[in-house]
């Protein structure tokens, strides 16, 4: 397990941060408040070992490591959401599927979300990256130069649909190496499943010639058009972890996939005459979390980024320190250059 000095000399405050809360019976202030606005406001992880509680879409996460800002064969999008926060087992998965996905003719990874510095839910955007498990991969390849701050604010997402058209592919758009990149990151015994849209899905059925072992691993899900999400599983001796049911047995191109070509899914709810306008929704509070997630809030945090980095400090990188230097050309590998 890779710690930092610096962060292990806050394991003994988390543990004794968590202890008291928990004693308490979680009566602080916390535990009533939203809990989307409750994470969302921390800006830094906890120190001590990584550690996912409750389910993807409930829950939260101790010990997070932050996903470098640059690597070899990645970038990280959309800095300004402070969402590249994860288990070290997801960050670990997306530095390998960057790198491999270099020896199949895909140039580097654009990674948008993966979850907050102490997971939880989301004030936008997800129902789920809670727990550091889940993780956003942008359909676009990586350019071959370094994005300012500013690019990786504003690069528009292109979606691989057709304008104007129900749930169709835009061959402008849409590759092979599309196929390729999402049934290589299928192919790892760890991913637990991968949602994309039901037209991607659609195309990988009729067009995938290869492997399809790993094929109903690809789920549809709305929206995901112009990314995928991929989920891990809890890592072992998570025991903290809510696992997720596992996939159907087979390539998932039947009739669970021909629903989302229906009318069904898109329909709106139908509400009986003279009915009553349905109640809003009530928020999350942090006591709808599992009990340790108040606790979390209340925990300290790691010193900085740079110390809760993955890969170390030394892997950090201050956004500010290449804002200048956009245009600069990165060292793609070629297939025959990447690390295995």
């Amino acid at each position: 397990m890779r710690w930092s000095v610096a962060r292990g000399f806050h394991v003994f405050r988390l543990g004794a941060a968590l202890m008291t809360a928990l004693a308490l019976g979680l009566s602080s202030a916390a535990a009533d408040e939203p809990a989307k606005q409750a994470f969302g406001a921390v800006k830094l992880p906890t120190a001590g070992p990584p550690t996912p509680y409750g389910f993807y879409a409930k829950g939260c996460m101790g010990g997070a490591e932050a996903l470098p800002t640059d690597g070899p064969t990645w970038q990280a999008m959309r800095l300004s959401r402070n969402r590249r926060w994860g288990n070290p087992a997801m960050l670990s998965l997306l530095e390998k599927l960057s790198r491999d996905a270099t020896k199949i003719g895909w140039p580097g990874l654009l990674v948008g979300d993966i979850a907050q510095p102490r997971g939880g839910p989301m004030v936008n955007g997800h129902a789920s990256h809670q727990i550091g498990l889940d993780a956003d991969i942008w359909l676009t390849p990586m350019p071959a130069h370094r994005m300012s701050v500013a690019e990786r604010e504003s690069l528009p997402f292109t979606s691989m649909l057709e304008k104007g058209k129900f749930l169709t592919i835009d061959p402008q758009h849409w590759t092979p190496a599309h196929a390729r990149l999402l049934m290589l990151a299928a192919s790892y015994p760890q991913v637990q499943r991968i949602f994309v849209n039901p037209a991607i899905k659609k195309k990988l059925c009729e067009s995938w010639t290869g492997d399809r072992s790993n094929l109903g691993k690809i789920r549809p899900m709305y929206g995901h058009d112009s990314h995928f999400h991929i989920r891990i599983f809890c890592p072992a001796g998570a025991s903290d972890c809510k696992r997720q049911v596992a996939v159907n047995a087979g390539d998932g191109c039947d009739k669970t996939l021909a629903w989302w070509f229906t009318s069904e899914p898109w329909a709106p709810a139908k509400k009986p005459p003279n009915a009553k306008p349905a109640p809003k929704p009530r928020e999350v509070m942090v006591s709808d979390l599992p009990k340790a997630c108040a606790a979390l809030l209340n925990a300290p945090s790691v010193a900085s980024e740079r110390m809760a980095t993955f890969g170390g400090p030394s892997a950090y990188t201050d956004p500010a320190s290449y804002a200048l230097k956009a245009s600069a050309k990165l060292p793609v590998p070629s297939p025959t250059s990447a690390r295995p």
